[in-house]
């Protein structure tokens, strides 16, 4: 069990002042069984007007509107939560996925709908057989062969840190062999769903008190993982960037079918489309007395 103080910090400049659009923020922490939130606060300069919301994947959603021009933005969140997920996970997965392949439910099968659909092409069955080389036999034990996959992701590509926007598509990374966490989770996500399971991207925070976790500079991080849903079991947590398996070290914020569906902060201006000067994201999760504060590519 851990007690977490999260804080980030996004700051925009801009060469002129601009009028600002209506910018969309995912920073609040999602509830779990194995999360409880105990505070969240949201501070924004300059003054704007803050509407709440859920999306159709259940995310909080602060919508954020301006009324004057402005030549900064600031916007800093703040939580305090508590984390209960176990450090050796036991998964109550059903008899009947216990193996792969299996066939969810009709009901599941309705409700997952296109987290089980391939969201990227591949015409000439490269990825296809990629992931197929994990699948060492049918029927095989479904939570080794995802682990593989994932440990797969670990072993095969080297992770970069990228600032830069995007996301590489799942034969890029492969190609390349390098990716940031979240080209990590895509390729892991569109692995899951080439196989016909239900995945979503989540966007967070890591929280390494240790300093040993790949993607992480420090006591904490933005992260990107991925959940995968077995029956019995639910959605289980999967970090190919760590090659970990379970919610022990990550505090979600936003999940989605796609990565662009969960970025922290996004919005728009008018004005000049070269008037940003500078943009920079700070972000610290502290247990107990230890903290450390890095930017971090989200």
């Amino acid at each position: 069990m851990f007690r977490l103080e999260t804080f980030h910090k996004t700051t925009y400049r801009y060469r002129h002042k601009v009028l600002l659009g209506p910018h969309r923020l995912m920073l609040r922490p999602r509830e779990t069984r194995e999360l409880r939130l105990f505070s969240h606060s949201l501070t924004i300069t300059p003054q704007a007007t803050v509407t709440w919301s859920h999306d159709v994947a259940g995310n909080a959603i602060a919508t954020a509107t301006f009324d004057a021009p402005t030549d900064h933005l600031v916007i800093e969140s703040r939580a305090r939560l508590e984390l209960t997920a176990p450090e050796w996970p036991v998964f109550a997965i059903s008899a009947s996925a216990a193996s792969y392949p299996f066939i969810y439910s009709a009901d599941d099968w309705t409700d997952l709908g296109a987290l089980t659909v391939p969201q990227y092409a591949d015409p000439d069955g490269r990825f296809s057989r990629w992931v197929e080389g994990f699948v060492m036999g049918r029927p095989t034990d479904t939570l080794s062969l995802l682990k593989d996959i994932s440990n797969g992701v670990f072993t095969q590509m080297s992770y970069q840190s990228r600032e830069t926007e995007g996301t590489q598509s799942p034969i890029e990374t492969i190609d390349r062999g390098w990716g940031s966490c979240r080209d990590f989770a895509v390729l892991l996500a569109e692995a899951a769903r080439r196989l016909g399971l239900g995945s979503r991207i989540v966007s967070g925070y890591l929280s390494d008190p240790e300093g040993g976790s790949v993607g992480s500079a420090g006591a904490g991080s933005t992260h990107a993982w991925v959940e995968i849903y077995l029956p019995g079991a639910g959605w289980i947590a999967f970090d190919p960037t760590n090659r970990s398996v379970g919610s022990q070290n990550l505090v979600p914020v936003a999940v989605g079918r796609d990565i662009h569906l969960v970025v922290p902060v996004s919005g728009s201006f008018s004005g000049d489309p070269n008037a940003v000067r500078d943009l920079s994201v700070e972000v610290s999760v502290r247990v107990g007395s230890h903290s450390m504060a890095q930017r971090q590519d989200a």
